[in-house]
């Protein structure tokens, strides 16, 4: 929108040139919108603690988590809403990409949203139906895809596999779209069991948004994809100023999240960023490299996975709480210490996501 605006201009202001870069663009981004995140975030808690809103603690977790009853959650929306709009400021808006992007964002963070209000207005920690939830969950990144072979007929639905050149899969249109759903709502769905600890999820998301920025740019880039030897996305450079915007909307969130937090993000932000991860994912062709990049993400899902199959089957916990950080919380690990190591492991694992670039 704004970009359309100042481009149109270039004419007579030669200085508007710059913005046919998108690094220039990723860059004005992520200044504006981690600049909407610190100047409305501080007033969205103020707002919650003036009418006394806050986030319900389960009674059946750690007891330590007790202490935190009534701090504000869903903090996650002004993170969602200042990377949208920071998007549709630079973003080239007649790109079918960054409109299925911001659609399934803004989509999956309503869900998110319905889901925390329904909580905070109860006062419990019962919000939606897990059921309802995952069921909608489907329907919309469905509908994701859908959208997404539609808008764009030509788009690609061989799936690549990670550290090998010529091994390739095609899927074919019809089966693309469960496989897309798959990798959607399996990302929106770890990221919210990530969301436990302060800061712990937040860290994650930026370093896996940062690699899919990196994978958006090199996708969309002709020259870069042939030497790469990877999948050309014509358009898909565009995403990599939307990965910017997460990265700057999550280091906004964190400084107001980081422990002891001020904030919690609640389902609205946890659905809606792990929802856009997804997404970026699918329209980048990285789908596999996903399992990398979000290892964390994985290992508390999986974790969960196990503790529950476990129990169905044998009666007996594998962990000692689910999902994986609970387990290191009760194990007497503190919670900085968790949150700080979940970080560094996920700052390796998004390099070496990117190493897979090359390594093929």
């Amino acid at each position: 929108m704004l970009y359309s605006i100042l481009y149109s201009l270039r004419d007579t202001f030669g200085v508007l040139n710059v913005l046919r870069y998108l690094t220039f663009r990723s860059v004005l981004a992520f200044i504006l919108t981690i600049a909407l995140v610190l100047i409305f975030q501080p007033r969205f808690i103020r707002w919650f603690r003036s009418r006394q809103l806050g986030q319900p603690i389960r009674d059946d977790g750690p007891q330590t988590h007790l202490t935190k009853a009534g701090t504000p959650t869903m903090g996650g929306l002004v993170v969602v809403l200042a990377v949208i709009v920071s998007t549709l400021c630079f973003a080239d808006l007649t790109n079918a990409y960054v409109w299925v992007t911001l659609g399934l964002t803004l989509s999956y963070g309503a869900l998110g949203f319905i889901d925390d209000f329904t909580k905070v207005k109860g006062k419990h920690s019962r919000g939606v139906s897990a059921k309802t939830k995952l069921a909608w969950q489907i329907v919309l990144a469905a509908g994701a895809i859908v959208a997404l072979l539609s808008l764009s007929p030509d788009f690609s639905t061989t799936i690549s596999m990670p550290f090998f050149k010529n091994l390739q899969l095609d899927l074919g249109r019809w089966w693309f779209i469960p496989f897309g759903t798959l990798v959607i709502v399996g990302c929106a769905n770890a990221v919210n069991l990530t969301d436990g600890l302060d800061g712990l999820v937040i860290g994650p998301v930026m370093t896996v948004a940062f690699a899919y920025g990196v994978f958006a740019y090199v996708a969309g880039h002709y020259q870069i994809a042939e030497y790469l030897q990877i999948p050309y996305i014509a358009g898909s450079g565009d995403l990599s100023i939307f990965a910017a915007a997460l990265v700057a909307g999550g280091l906004g969130f964190l400084w107001f999240n980081a422990f002891p937090a001020q904030v919690f993000m609640g389902d609205v932000g946890s659905l809606g960023l792990g929802g856009a991860l997804g997404i970026l994912a699918v329209v980048t062709k990285q789908e596999l490299v996903l399992v990398i990049a979000g290892g964390v993400f994985v290992l508390e899902a999986l974790s969960v996975i196990a503790q529950v199959t476990s129990f169905k089957l044998t009666g007996r916990r594998v962990l000692r709480m689910a999902p994986l950080h609970h387990h290191f919380e009760l194990k007497g690990l503190p919670e900085p210490k968790i949150i700080v190591r979940c970080w560094i492991i996920s700052i390796i694992l998004a390099l070496l996501a990117i190493a897979t670039l090359k390594l093929r």
